[in-house]
């Protein structure tokens, strides 16, 4: 199995509502523990991949506040 292939179903996020509320993303796990990441809009216009290490990181910034307005 590669690295980049998915092992989830996409999921949309629910707290990526925007301005408008069509400012959408979808995640799914990949087989090495990383995610990949989509436009709900476009789901034919590409993956974005993330290593475990890069998602873990981003989620902490989440959670630490570091992407607050």
């Amino acid at each position: 199995m590669n690295s980049r292939d998915t092992t989830t179903h996409f999921i949309k996020s629910s707290y990526s509502t925007g301005g408008q509320g069509g400012e959408c993303v979808e995640v799914a796990h990949t087989a090495d523990g990383g995610r990949a990441v989509r436009d709900s809009k476009n789901r034919d216009g590409g993956l974005q991949f993330y290593a475990p290490e890069g998602w873990a990181a981003f989620v902490d910034g989440v959670k630490g506040g570091a992407f607050t307005r």
